[in-house]
């Protein structure tokens, strides 16, 4: 079947992975139930959509309209103005059933410009915090799709178009959806996976290694570590942990994250959306860093979700010191009944079927337009 024979649903979306994620999850639902999929986005997606299942993408001018540098707004506007018209421009040739915004600046133009022609439209929001994008559309679109029951920043006039469905998953985190938790045993090793985002790993590159060596050598030669670090300081941080005598796997990418997760006793890590909501469908516990310069502190309110629910534990960037995160390590990975209860906990906030109920959402707003 050709893509021309089959409803056309078009995702826009910002090109990092926190807002390419979801938008993977629903394409990968919304093609096993007969549509096909564009994505419409910005160049950053050559970095982190390479598996995205879409017939086509297109790349759409766009900028912030932020007024933090007036002098830079004309142009910045303008922009827009171009993502707009050249969006507008690819609707109407392809003339979707939908377009989804994932939020990004990105996604602005061609959520406009599909509002502009009457055609459906829903946004879902990753963060607990509505982002600026998603904020200006919320009271244009047909739907807003929401990951968190409780999110911050929700204009008036948009609550009663809210509908929880969750942050959807990519397929190769819902491969491990629920893995078993690993075993403890006496003097065995303990499994840590450290990781930031390509925002965040220079800190815990710069981070990690002081708490380390903070440790006990019996505990530290227990770790089996994996760590994510930018390429440009993998080589000092392996030459620390070769010194320390810590097993651990460093690269600037894993493509199986999701199966390390799994086959972790504990995660350390930011808490961006993408990342609390693959912890919840796995089901582990986390010691949460939020990015501290995160917009609207969005990493620090999805943090304090996953908190709440028993699941993890937040520690702000700004009180962080090596020898005092190093006792809280040491006391946490010898307490098996707490990381257990807090991997369980991790379960009741994680929504596996996440993307099935926004495709659903999809589907229920095609109708209602």
């Amino acid at each position: 079947m050709n893509t021309q024979s089959k409803k056309l649903i078009v995702l826009a979306a910002g090109g990092t992975g926190g807002h390419l994620f979801p938008a993977q999850a629903l394409a990968e639902t919304l093609v096993k139930r007969g549509y096909a999929v564009h994505l419409m986005t910005d160049e950053r997606v050559r970095d982190y959509g390479k598996s995205f299942p879409a017939a086509e993408t297109h790349i759409v001018h766009s900028a912030s309209p932020s007024l933090s540098d007036p002098m830079g707004l004309p142009k910045r506007l303008l922009k827009l103005w171009q993502g707009y018209r050249s969006a507008k421009h690819i609707l109407k040739r392809v003339s979707p059933a939908a377009v989804v915004g994932f939020g990004g600046y990105p996604s602005f133009p061609p959520i406009y410009a599909a509002t502009a022609l009457k055609i459906p439209t829903l946004v879902h929001e990753q963060n607990a915090v509505l982002g600026r994008a998603n904020k200006m559309l919320s009271k244009k679109v047909d739907a807003l799709a929401a990951s968190f029951a409780n999110m911050a920043g929700l204009p008036e006039a948009a609550k009663n178009k809210i509908v929880v469905t969750g942050n959807p998953v990519r397929g190769v985190a819902l491969t491990q959806a629920g893995a078993k938790y690993p075993a403890f045993k006496k003097n065995g090793p303990l499994h840590l996976v450290v990781f930031g985002g390509s925002q965040g790993a220079k800190f815990f590159s710069d981070f990690m290694p002081e708490v380390f060596a903070a440790l006990p050598d019996a505990m530290r030669h227990r770790l089996v570590l994996t760590q994510q670090c930018r390429a440009e300081d993998l080589g000092r941080v392996k030459a620390i942990y070769a010194k320390l005598g810590i097993n651990a796997d460093l690269q600037s990418f894993f493509s199986d994250m999701p199966k390390r997760i799994a086959g972790s006793h504990l995660v350390i890590s930011r808490s961006g959306a993408s990342t609390i909501a693959e912890l919840g469908v796995i089901g582990r516990p986390a010691i949460m860093v939020p990015l501290p310069h995160a917009i609207d502190n969005d990493q620090l309110r999805n943090a304090i979700s996953f908190e709440t629910a028993g699941a993890g534990w937040v520690f702000p960037q700004a009180t962080l010191k090596p020898h005092e995160f190093a006792a809280f390590l040491g006391r946490l990975v010898l307490d098996e009944g707490q990381l257990k209860t807090a991997a369980q906990n991790a379960l009741t906030h994680g929504k596996p079927d996440a993307a099935e109920r926004l495709a659903d959402l999809v589907e229920e707003t095609i109708r209602r337009h």
